[in-house]
């Protein structure tokens, strides 16, 4: 694949910093209710996390003049925008980040559109009764500091920012640094649409510039009243740690189970269209496979059949010795993933394998002991380790030691309902699918609404525009209870 008709971001990005750093004699400065000082920016884009958050707070203010029609004009810009400019955007992403596979960074955009829920989510609860009326209400925290992935830069915003304004709010992004400017590309756009059709701008704000200093700075900000955090181990326990409120999406390490009643040839066909989608990027994707040893070799030939590669012993140990690397010290010393094979095609993996690719090569795969490395590992790479067992209660407890409790997603194909139902309650996973690729879960190519943010450690699980508010209960004593006792009605 080609990157070399995607636009120059980087000139894109430079020009809107340098708008910014003339914007007191370009843009009007605007009052904050926040804070009574002033703030300068450009359809989002911002220089200091200060003139962000009070940006974000004068418009969550006008937003909430505007009420439920004005937040659906705005999501419905972020969608339109998301879906009529994929193809661009999505290259810009793929150009600038150079992980994962052009196609799926398109097509993550274009879902936006239909998957990702947006008001109709907002209902209310009421309670009548002989002592009035009592309204449970789903209200905005008001401005909600992110922190979004490399792995899916504008996606993850796209798709939070969707569900946040559905629920009244506005937020502030600290982008990944190595996705900052299609961020900055596609929140200035966004913004630009909304402010055009409904007078506010700001509805999305982004760090132009982010740091590791940026994101400490936007958790620890009076103004910002709740974290959402999308990433991996280091960015999750540190949004755990912050004295406010956090929604965290965390890491997974996703295993499979394949027993001896599955359908070998749906299960090969999803794992290697699960496992390969944008490289393994997706924390949801397959990582490992427990295959139950009496139809193991078979299993094998199925992941031939259906297009994925198979490498022999020599050729894992080779991959394995290039791909997984060690870091910490001590006892905390683990493996992880070597950057420079992360989100790459699985050509490049064989040919780092010592194995020859072909044209159109989605997956690489082969046998390993449990004891690879690439069985613990979030490789996030299209190579899956394919570990012999000797029964599907063996299967079940190694995948669930592989999972190491992260309780994100866990896949099985079977068709022993008791299989999956033991499965199911041993790894506890906020996604179980049963049959079919690792993506279903979310919607895609099984039943259910898209988010790109799934919060395990924290237990929201794929958050919806409800995952975004607080409870807010209006209470109404003795009055509008229409049904009553005749008694109650004389008086």
């Amino acid at each position: 694949m080609t990157t070399t008709t995607a636009p120059d971001i980087a000139s894109i990005v430079r020009q809107v910093i340098a708008e910014l750093k003339n914007s007191a004699t370009t843009v009007p400065a605007a009052r904050s209710a926040a804070g009574g000082g002033s703030f300068t920016g450009h359809h989002g884009i911002f220089g200091s996390v200060d003139d962000a958050v009070r940006a974000a707070q004068e418009a969550f203010e006008q937003l909430e003049r505007l009420g439920v029609e004005g937040r659906k004009k705005a999501i419905a810009h972020i969608r339109r925008i998301s879906i009529d400019d994929a193809e661009e955007l999505g290259r810009m992403e793929f150009a600038e980040t150079k992980v994962g596979r052009l196609e799926h960074k398109i097509e993550k955009l274009k879902v936006l559109g239909e998957k990702v829920p947006g008001v109709e989510f907002m209902k209310s609860e009421v309670f009548s009764g002989d002592h009035g009326l009592a309204v449970i209400e789903n209200a905005p925290f008001g401005v909600i500091g992110a922190i979004t992935p490399v792995t899916h830069s504008l996606p993850t915003i796209a798709c939070n920012a969707v569900n946040m304004i559905a629920a009244g709010n506005t937020v502030v992004v600290n982008p990944h640094p190595s996705g900052k400017q299609v961020a900055a590309e596609g929140v200035r756009r966004f913004n630009q649409a909304i402010h055009r059709d409904i007078g506010i701008d700001n509805l999305i704000c982004l760090i132009a510039e982010p740091t590791l200093d940026t994101a400490g700075a936007l958790f620890n900000h009076r103004g910002v009243k709740l974290i959402c955090v999308t990433g991996g181990p280091a960015v999750a326990k540190a949004a755990l740690q912050s004295s406010k409120r956090a929604i965290v999406a965390g890491p997974g390490n996703p295993p499979v189970v394949v027993d001896e009643t599955a359908d070998l040839d749906n299960a090969a066909r999803s794992i290697i269209y699960g496992a390969s989608y944008d490289n393994n990027l997706l924390c949801i994707g397959e990582k490992q496979v427990f295959v139950v040893a009496s139809v193991f070799e078979q299993m094998m030939a199925a992941m031939e059949r259906a297009g994925a590669l198979r490498l022999n012993a020599q050729q894992v140990d080779a991959l394995t010795k290039r791909a997984i690397v060690m870091a910490g010290e001590g006892a905390h010393r683990h493996p992880v993933p070597c950057k420079e094979l992360i989100g790459q095609d699985a050509n490049v993996l064989a040919q780092a394998a010592g194995a020859v690719g072909r044209e159109g090569l989605e997956l690489v795969f082969g046998e390993t002991d449990n004891d690879n490395p690439f069985v613990p590992t979030e490789q996030m790479m299209p190579f899956l380790p394919f570990v012999r067992c000797k029964d599907a209660d063996e299967a079940i407890r190694l995948a669930h030691e592989s999972e190491h409790g992260f309780r994100h997603t866990a896949i099985i194909h079977s068709s022993n309902v008791r299989n999956m139902t033991r499965m199911g309650r041993l790894l506890d996973t906020t996604l179980f699918v049963k049959n079919g690729a690792s993506v279903a879960g979310l919607g895609l190519g099984g039943e259910g609404y898209l988010s790109f943010s799934i919060a395990t450690p924290t237990g929201e699980g794929v958050t919806t525009p409800l995952t975004f508010t607080r409870q807010r209960r209006c209470t109404l004593v003795d009055d509008l209870r229409i049904l009553g006792s005749a008694d109650s009605i004389s008086h």
